[in-house]
């Protein structure tokens, strides 16, 4: 069947617009910076750093667990008292003043984000192309993805930006990408997506009826995605190592000029 041409490109964040690096560094940074934010806040912490970091890699594990079960991103305020922290016993009430604050560092500062080559270049072309553009995040912060979209020089291409943590809903939930759509009053077969997960961007891409699933390579997530192999796992319409080659995908789907 003859493809449709594809008017919106929405994009993930994470691992799709930026790579992430993690690094004992920055997690023991993190970690220190976070029980300087509590104890400003009069909630005294006793773990050092190190403690706190083997408590956050269990927890937020757990965490992300629960949400590719249910689908659902929870309050800020609870994530941090419920999952996060919870050893510590500290009530929602009281972290729900600077609980976005620690969940802009928690994506931020714990890890290294680093642009993907020609990212500026890429949006920049596409948006050229007559190509409407958008984010479609699973975050728990609120102001990461438009401070990243604004370090980047990018936040001008971009229409929209939805995520998780304003909706309550995840990907590969197809709500999500219906929320973004009927944002820009898009259709589904007009509609591509670019990520880097199976588990969430193309399951999710293919349950909401997009026209196009674009993949981008990023080895560091595999392990997510142990679950969707062989034949009968949702597959991308293409696969790509780089943004840059999107450009030539889409003047292949919608000619010269779209």
């Amino acid at each position: 069947m003859e493809r449709g041409m594809i008017k919106t490109l929405m994009f993930d964040l994470g691992g799709t617009l930026h790579t992430v690096k993690r690094t004992p560094a920055s997690r023991l940074r993190f970690c220190a910076h976070l029980i300087d934010i509590l104890g400003r806040h009069g909630i005294p912490v006793t773990l050092s750093p190190q403690e706190l970091d083997a408590m956050l890699a269990v927890n937020g594990e757990e965490y992300k667990h629960f949400g590719e079960r249910h689908l659902v991103e929870l309050p800020q305020s609870v994530i941090w008292s419920k999952y996060f922290l919870k050893e510590l016993h500290i009530d929602e009430a009281r972290l729900a003043p600077f609980a976005e604050e620690m969940s802009f560092l928690y994506d931020q500062e714990r890890m290294e984000n680093i642009p993907r080559p020609q990212l500026r270049e890429t949006m920049e072309a596409l948006h050229g192309m007559g190509i409407r553009l958008g984010v479609i995040s699973n975050i728990i912060s609120t102001t990461l993805v438009p401070y990243a979209l604004k370090e980047y020089g990018i936040d001008r291409y971009m229409e929209c930006v939805v995520m998780s943590s304003v909706t309550g809903i995840r990907k590969p939930d197809p709500r999500i990408f219906e929320i973004a759509m009927d944002e820009m009053h898009a259709v589904p077969a007009e509609t591509g997506y670019v990520g880097d997960t199976i588990s969430r961007d193309v399951l999710g891409s293919r349950n909401a009826g997009l026209g196009l699933c674009v993949r981008i390579d990023n080895p560091s997530i595999a392990h997510r995605d142990a679950a969707f192999q062989g034949p009968d796992a949702p597959k991308a319409d293409y696969v790509i190592h780089e943004l840059p080659e999107l450009v030539p995908i889409l003047s292949g789907i919608n000619g010269p000029k779209a």
